[in-house]
């Protein structure tokens, strides 16, 4: 080992350029890779898992467990690199989480997954959904939506059915959870006594209803060398549709909707309410990140699409109003690890020159703490690492540069005991390139093993797994 520090220090000295030439090209791929990294507050440091969600509207957990989740856990079993299968079964919704190992990534796991879930026999209608790919940090977005002439029933159809969609389609976005509002439903109040007097019973009511929303298509009729679709359009828009529709014949007459019921606009039972400050009933959006995407580049791409739903899709009196945005989060803490690192290049410089008192040793022992640095972004990106408080908050300076401290100290004062031997004429005149290779190579082993010796303190953590 002492042998080949010794030639590599050697081969350095004697091929300068060739070894610019490489600095250089660390140097260029360093920047390059910090203008790419991706830029997070906080890291994902979850493990690749896959969430499924199955939903039995209006079953006991006794029969969700039993029907859903434990047919699923069973299946789910013989998935490769898994750590566990965790479930959780409540009235009339399953839950299944499966965790695995560090090593594998998110499409293989999401693709074995999928392939098991055609095998597992649910009950008829059920369909199991594998959530899109987030982990905890994936909140990047919040908003609600504010109007002063629309209700939150009116407001969540929006989000719902035009907000929702255009939001989705940003790439990088996987999902968006909506709280709060109201569902719209249309909902059709039967009165007893007329079902009776025209002797129909509920179930004919709802199945009248269901077969008159629908569209229906016909055959093609060719004339003039054209031909023309024939369909027939009836799916329900309005309540005055609803009120039309025909339910039976009663002594020949036919009975609509409107001579037994009253249809009214409402909404489905509330579960639960959001509220902002001194508003207790809003509607509010969180847009969810994929896993592993580049959070100012979605967040980017985000806020131009929500500019465009807002000047052109939405009604002018409805307005998406920002109340979270980890940009600001992400701004903050850019600031403060720049500030930090700025800071303690200043203070590691000024500090080097009151003790060297020497200005070329102090540039040549500063310029390895931004050399390391883009080393330090360059095996970040090649890690498909981001930049965040962890990664770029525990540099260290004085681990950067003691190395290069006690090389060019030693090499200073080698220098100048043979300036004061021979004289300054002299000296200016004689070639030092063997003393620096022979007390380069003397100075480099004592630092490589002292580096060795720090790796070697740091090896607990490097060891660690997961979450910790």
């Amino acid at each position: 080992m002492v042998k080949l520090i010794k030639n590599i220090i050697g081969f350095s000295l004697r091929n300068k350029l060739f070894t610019f030439f490489w600095v250089g090209l660390v140097v260029v791929a360093g920047i390059i890779s910090y203008k790419n990294i991706p830029v997070e507050a906080f890291p994902d440091v979850t493990n690749t898992q896959i969430v499924i969600v199955t939903q039995w509207p209006g079953r006991s957990a006794e029969e969700v467990e039993r029907f859903v989740t434990s047919p699923i856990e069973i299946s789910m079993n013989s998935l490769q690199k898994k750590q566990n299968v965790r479930s959780i079964t409540m009235f009339g919704l399953s839950v299944i989480k499966i965790i695995f190992d560090d090593d594998v990534d998110d499409f293989f796991a999401r693709q074995q997954v999928n392939n098991l879930l055609r095998g597992v026999e649910l009950p008829e209608g059920i369909d199991a959904e594998v959530q899109p790919p987030y982990g905890p940090t994936g909140e990047i977005f919040r908003y609600t939506l504010d109007s002063k002439t629309k209700d939150t029933r009116e407001l969540l159809t929006l989000q719902n059915w035009v907000i929702d969609r255009q939001l989705r389609a940003v790439p990088g976005v996987a999902d968006v959870a909506v709280f709060g509002g109201r569902e719209k439903t249309y909902e059709v109040e039967v009165d007893p006594t007329l079902l009776q007097k025209y002797e129909l019973t509920s179930p004919q009511v709802f199945e009248a209803i269901s077969k008159a929303n629908v569209n229906v298509g016909g055959d093609v009729i060719e004339k003039n060398g054209q031909a023309y679709v024939v369909r027939g359009v009836g799916l329900l828009d309005n309540i005055a549709d609803i009120e039309n529709t025909i339910v039976a014949q009663y002594n020949g007459n036919p009975i609509l909707i409107k001579d037994i019921a009253k249809v009214e606009e409402s909404n489905v039972p509330r579960v639960g309410q959001a509220g902002l400050n001194n508003n207790d009933d809003v509607v509010e959006g969180i847009v969810i990140m994929r896993k592993g995407e580049n959070p100012s580049i979605v967040l980017k791409a985000l806020k131009e699409k929500i500019a465009y739903v807002q000047d052109n899709v939405l009604p002018k009196d409805v307005k998406m109003v920002t109340f979270y945005d980890r940009d600001n989060l992400m701004e903050f803490c850019t600031h403060t690890v720049t500030h930090n690192l700025v800071e303690g290049i200043i203070l590691v410089t000024v500090i080097v020159f009151l003790f060297m008192a020497d200005w070329r040793t102090t540039v040549i022992v500063s310029i390895i703490i931004p050399l390391a640095l883009l080393f330090a972004f360059l095996c970040l990106k090649l890690k498909g690492m981001s930049a965040n408080l962890l990664s770029l908050g525990a540099v260290d300076f004085g681990i950067i540069i003691d190395g290069a401290v006690v090389m060019v100290e030693g090499l200073f004062v080698a220098l100048d005991h043979l300036r004061e031997k021979e004289g300054d004429e002299r000296f200016n005149k004689l070639a030092k390139l063997g003393l620096i290779r022979k007390t380069g190579s003397k100075l480099g082993v004592a630092i490589f093993f002292s580096k060795l010796i720090i790796i070697s303190a740091l090896l607990p953590l490097f060891s660690f797994e997961k979450v910790e």
